[in-house]
């Protein structure tokens, strides 16, 4: 090393200990750890002007630099073949959900009324059948209900009685009187149009936003996944927690491992497809995998028994 270059050395290392945090200082190694997230570190090189300070001099850095990626997923193999036979098998829109889910609610309303009616009918899904959830929304369209000023100057215990018996139909009523006055003091009478604003309605959830979204303002941001969608998804390996081969454990995950690969056309359809395919086919218990048409092409296809198994029945361990 010639003296130019030991001077320079000894020039770098006295910047390094006057500020060893600041800005322009050299970064220590645990800048430069690894952190999973998903924008990638790379590493560049630029040089520190100099200060106003005789004995400082430029001096060559190291500086992270954060980069946006998108992960991709591959999606999985024959998925397209799968949902072409699903959808083939769903031709007969003979399931529950084909003429009482909540997109049906409050169907010859004009398009605010109707946007309540869907909403109202979302909330009262969770934990209820179609048919449930459907006769609910008639009864309270019988009593003029479906319409927020009315179900403001209405009683909790009457509107729980009217919807009873949707699954915990006395906080319901609750949470549709409480998004009634909200939708009144806030949105004119009409409904919450962003996610945002619908997850802040107590008993709003992401699945119901994101229905609600699609269903009410024709904007799909992005997979509803309820019981039936989150349970076939897994069943046919389209989804994976973050980062694994394992099947997804909450409807949340299932979403988000659905939108990392399929096509955005099919978010909206994917929900009624799969959940009258769940009711009709894919049953939660004793799926009918004889009579289903991708049964040769499903990873799940006869792996559920159809039946109680016999040693099971003896021993009391059959369902009850």
């Amino acid at each position: 090393m010639n003296s130019v270059e030991r001077k320079r050395l000894n020039r770098v290392l006295e910047v390094k200990e006057e500020h060893p945090k600041e800005v322009g200082a050299v970064p220590d190694i645990d800048d430069f750890r690894y952190v999973k997230t998903e924008a990638r570190t790379s590493v560049s090189t630029k040089r520190v002007p100099a200060s106003s300070n005789k004995n400082s001099s430029p001096v060559r850095l190291e500086k992270k630099i954060r980069v946006s990626s998108v992960v991709k997923v591959e999606a999985p193999e024959n998925w397209e073949a799968v949902l072409a036979g699903i959808k083939n098998i769903r031709l007969s829109g003979q399931a529950p959900v084909d003429t009482k889910g909540c997109e049906k609610a409050g169907s010859l309303l004009p398009p605010k009324e109707r946007r309540f009616a869907v909403l109202i009918s979302t909330m009262m899904s969770s934990q209820t059948k179609d048919e449930v959830t459907h006769a609910a929304v008639e009864r309270l369209g019988e009593n003029g209900l479906l319409d927020p000023d009315a179900i403001v100057r209405t009683d909790e215990a009457t509107l729980a009685n009217l919807i009873k018996p949707v699954g915990f139909y006395q906080r319901k009523a609750q949470f549709i009187k409480e998004a009634s006055r909200i939708c009144l003091e806030r949105f004119g009478g009409d409904i919450p149009d962003t996610l945002t604003d619908l997850l802040a309605l107590k008993g709003v959830g992401p699945k119901m936003a994101h229905l609600v979204m699609s269903i009410a303002w024709k904007n799909t941001q992005g997979i509803c996944v309820d019981t039936h969608v989150h349970r076939i998804s897994n069943r046919l390996g389209w989804v994976f927690r973050e980062g694994t081969k394992q099947k997804t454990t909450t409807p949340e995950q299932t979403r988000m491992s659905l939108e990392k690969w399929l096509p955005k056309d099919e978010w909206e359809p994917i929900n009624p497809l799969l959940v009258g395919f769940g009711q009709t086919i894919c049953t939660p218990l004793r799926p009918k995998c004889g009579s289903c048409g991708i049964n040769t092409i499903c990873p799940s296809a006869f792996k559920e028994a159809s039946s109680p198994n016999p040693k099971q029945k003896k021993r009391g361990l059959g369902p009850t």
